[in-house]
């Protein structure tokens, strides 16, 4: 890719695939993540942040249904805070129900 041939010449640091996790606990079994089995089980949500072509930084909030991968929704602004995280959960709570 030319972004890595540029990052490379530029001295950076570039970022590779990081492997799959293969277990779905801890070794003394404390921490188990669930696995989505069905629609509307299991949903995430990430934070990304990316500049614009002037500097200033944009950061979204993704939120994914785990078994479908569907996106659920999409906030994009300048400052996220918590309460943005609630107020996104709470509408989706109202339209889809609480996930399993």
């Amino acid at each position: 890719m030319p972004v890595e041939r540029l990052w490379r010449r530029e001295g950076l640091k570039i970022s590779y695939k990081q492997p799959r996790k293969g277990r779905l606990w801890l070794n003394d079994g404390s921490c188990i993540r669930l696995r989505a089995e069905y629609t509307n089980h299991v949903w995430s949500y990430d934070f990304v942040h990316h500049r614009t072509d002037d500097g200033r930084v944009f950061w979204t909030l993704n939120l994914l249904d785990e078994y479908s991968r569907e996106c659920l929704a999409i906030r994009v602004k300048r400052k996220l805070n918590s309460l943005d995280v609630i107020d996104i959960l709470t509408d989706l709570f109202i339209l889809r129900g609480v996930p399993g």
